[in-house]
């Protein structure tokens, strides 16, 4: 059957009774009471029965993994002769197929050395229910005749919390209550060790709200935001399901928990009759709300899954509510659990009975960790350095896995890698190193290489006068893919680039081609006549640069006029800011929409350095604060061909943070709105490689006020982004468009309300907010 979902998780009744009598139990105290009619215990025919469907779903949907828990009732009830016959059938069924995560979750009260005994021989983890301390476990979780369970609960869970168990121990669920003290709640739960804790929301609908004892519609998000601010007091002692996931969904990540979050829903639930039922929270809605028709003797897996009830939690976003798909939030709570959306007059085509407490829980944990959660995101060094930090850290990562790709298959690469290490090594090498690997088109030549060795291509990938080679411009949109002995050439380059600028004793042997060698953020070094290839060594001393290639040595300054030595030049921008490369010799900087300029003459360098002046001068009169940021991340300017186009905008291409590619021919105006606009979309580039500042990009289309269709959030924001700066500037120099600012203002609006930014993307809109306001719009 297609177009079905696989079921990952099996809840399966093994009995339908409890020794308990908790009073806010969807299964006996709430709407559906089919639990009446059924067996108590399984029958080995339904568990033989369910492991054979369960095998073959697993065969058919080809699933690594499949979890089965251990349900009731009391599951523990249902014996440990029987729970034996559950583990084994289960394995045996299973065995060669998928791999088994058994699971039991247990009010605790019978569990002894029998039952941890067997869920150790099959590997069954245990998660417990505990509401608290005593006095709070005892507002519901009493024996029928009133008594307390709760010493009987903590003597189970000393024995599985013991050197022995231990490794069963799965967690603890925790229903909430909003009577119970919300401190002592967490700190009695964390006394106990669990390696997760989980908090329910008491099962409630539209029909039969939960209890509001001040009658406040927020009183269970302001419960769990007391939860929150001690968890984080106590330094987040264990993980809190909940508020994993929102964390998780806030950075623009899964969620966590069905309860939360659009995700679908992978779960079945089979009672003990052999009955197929969807998710067991739906007997809160009305009598036969889980029901499918469906049993394991007669029907498969897969026709469940097509069950209409089955399909509606599987929509994700197209499957909750319209008040709910226009709320920002939605994207975290997910419309909340589905059983909690009913109402008798629509079914389930509504929010959440808990829609305010989830629209304030959200907003209270997103405004709680805001700051911490995107460091990037901002202006100051402290955000740059951040956005400093994990690029580099990105880039070394990458390069690691190009290592991978390449190591023991290259002799060239290895003896490379050799090298990079032995820099990495010496005394100041780490700091030479980061000098240049922080290169922004190091980025450009790892990504290219990663792709080329992933694709399998052939050192052929990268030849002499290509788009990327040195001094050659390419075409607009070409992209280098460079094979494994040019990836090898360029690694030694970096290295050897490396001991010259830390000054390292250490010989740096360099491979080079058509007579030449790039050594990233120094130079062009020419080593031989055009056409030809060899090897040369490199080594830093203190009378200069000392050059061996076999037949010849000889010495060189970086900042000499050695015909054979060709330095990438450098401009600064201001007093006290560090200097700029200007790069028109990199290989890879050819990775802008339009071709880069072949090497500057000395006269055209002196020119464009004027005009470069001449505009950054014009950036700090006008826009001051916006100039100072965008200096602070400049490291590399690139000359492209060509004048201006439509609105001068500069360009930022397929590279690593700091470098733009600015026209040549731009007059002293144009190339200062090619600086600033060249700097935002570098630096919004930038924080979406590292940062997640929307998810669900293109599920929602937005009204712009510069397009004539909508876009989604990705385009919107990108082009507020942009426009921002340039409002600022055009008002500072009298240029400015009418109208244009209630243009950015509707934009931003539509911004702040849309789902899906993450806490990264609303505090980019309010900074943009505040740079609006900053320029008088």
């Amino acid at each position: 059957m297609t177009g079905v979902i696989a079921f990952r998780e099996i809840v399966l009744k093994v009995h339908s009774r409890c020794d308990l009598a908790c009073d806010h139990c969807y299964v006996y105290e709430h709407a559906d009471q089919s639990w009446r009619a059924r067996p108590r215990v399984i029958s080995p025919e339904v568990v033989s029965r369910t492991a054979s469907r369960l095998a073959e779903h697993a065969r058919d949907h080809a699933l690594p993994s499949v979890t089965v828990i251990l349900h009731g009732g009391e599951p523990l009830l249902a014996g440990p002769d029987r729970l034996r016959l559950v583990c084994e059938e289960f394995t045996r069924a299973l065995a060669g197929t998928a791999a088994l995560d058994l699971r039991i979750h247990t009010n605790g009260l019978r569990l002894d050395t029998r039952c941890l005994d067997l869920f150790d021989e099959y590997g069954v983890r245990v998660g417990v229910s505990l509401d608290g301390d005593r006095a709070a476990n005892d507002r519901h979780r009493r024996f029928a005749d009133g008594r307390t369970s709760h010493p009987l609960v903590l003597k189970a869970l000393e024995l599985l919390r013991s050197e022995r168990y231990r490794h069963l121990y799965q967690g603890l669920l925790c229903t909430v209550d909003v009577a119970n003290d919300p401190v002592a709640v967490l700190d009695a739960l964390v006394a106990l060790e669990p390696p997760r804790v989980d908090f329910l929301l008491p099962h409630a609908t539209w029909e039969a709200p939960p209890p509001r004892p001040d009658g406040a519609p927020d009183a269970y998000a302001r419960w769990l935001l007391r939860v929150f601010d001690h968890w984080e007091r106590l330094g987040r002692p264990a993980p809190v399901r909940i508020f994993e996931s929102l964390l998780s969904t806030l950075a623009g990540g899964p969620s966590l928990t069905e309860s939360l979050g659009l995700a679908p829903t992978d779960l079945v639930v089979v009672e003990t009759d052999g009955t197929l039922e969807q998710v067991d929270s739906l007997k809160t809605a009305y009598e036969g709300a889980p029901a499918t028709g469906f049993d394991v003797f007669d029907h498969s897996l897969d026709q469940v899954a097509a069950h209409p009830g089955v399909r509606a939690r599987q929509l994700g976003l197209a499957g909750v509510s319209a008040e709910c798909r226009r709320c920002p939030v939605v994207r975290s709570c997910g419309g909340g659990l589905y059983s909690h959306r009913y109402r008798t007059a629509n079914g389930f085509d509504n929010p959440s009975v808990y829609c305010t407490d989830l629209r304030e829980l959200v907003d209270g944990v997103e405004g709680r960790t805001a700051a911490a959660a995107a460091p990037a995101v901002g202006t100051g060094p402290g955000p740059q350095a951040a956005l400093d930090a994990a690029h580099e850290d990105l880039t070394r990562t990458l390069l690691a896995r190009l290592h991978t790709e390449l190591a023991g298959r290259h002799e060239e690469w290895d003896r490379a890698w050799q090298l990079v290490l032995a820099v990495e090594g010496a005394d100041g090498g780490s700091a030479a190193l980061d000098a240049v690997l922080t290169h922004p088109y190091t980025r450009g030549w790892v990504l290219a290489a990663l792709e080329t060795a992933r694709d399998g291509a052939s050192g052929a990938a990268g030849t002499p006068g290509g788009p990327g080679s040195p001094g050659t411009p390419g075409t607009p949109g070409d992209r280098h893919r460079p094979g494994a002995p040019e990836a090898a050439r360029r690694l030694a380059a970096l290295g050897a680039a490396a001991v010259l600028r830390g000054g390292l004793p250490l010989p740096a042997e360099v491979p080079y081609r058509d007579g030449e060698v790039y050594l990233p953020t120094l130079g062009l070094l020419r080593l031989g006549d055009p056409g030809t290839d060899g090897r040369a060594v490199l080594a830093a001393t203190g009378e200069g640069h000392l050059v061996r290639d076999g037949r010849s040595e000889h010495r060189f300054g970086l900042g000499d006029h050695d015909p054979r030595w060709q330095p990438v030049r450098s401009w600064t921008p201001a007093t006290g800011r560090p200097p700029v490369a200007l790069e028109d010799l990199d290989p890879y900087r050819n990775c802008f929409a339009r071709p880069a300029r072949l090497r500057l003459g000395a006269g055209e360098a002196a020119e464009w350095t004027r005009r470069l002046a001449a505009a950054s001068a014009l950036l700090r009169r006008s826009v001051p604060e916006l100039a100072a940021a965008a200096a602070a991340g400049l490291t590399t300017l690139t000359p492209l061909a060509g004048g201006p186009r439509a609105g001068g905008w500069g360009e930022a291409g397929r590279h690593g943070p700091g470098a733009l590619g600015v026209p040549y021919a731009a007059g002293v105006r144009e190339t200062a709105l090619a600086l600033l606009t060249g700097w935002r979309r570098a630096r919004l580039r930038a924080l979406t490689e590292i940062t997640d500042l929307y998810a669900l990009d293109g599920a929602w289309s937005h009204p712009s006020p510069w397009r004539r269709r909508p876009v989604p959030v990705s385009r919107l924001l990108a082009d507020v982004h942009e426009r921002v700066a340039v409002e600022a500037y055009r008002r500072a120099t009298g240029s400015g468009e009418p109208g244009q600012a209630d243009a950015i203002h509707r934009a931003l609006d539509r911004l702040a309300g849309a789902a899906e930014l993450t806490t990264g993307g609303r505090r980019l809109v309010e900074q943009l907010r505040w740079e609006l306001k900053a320029a008088g719009a």
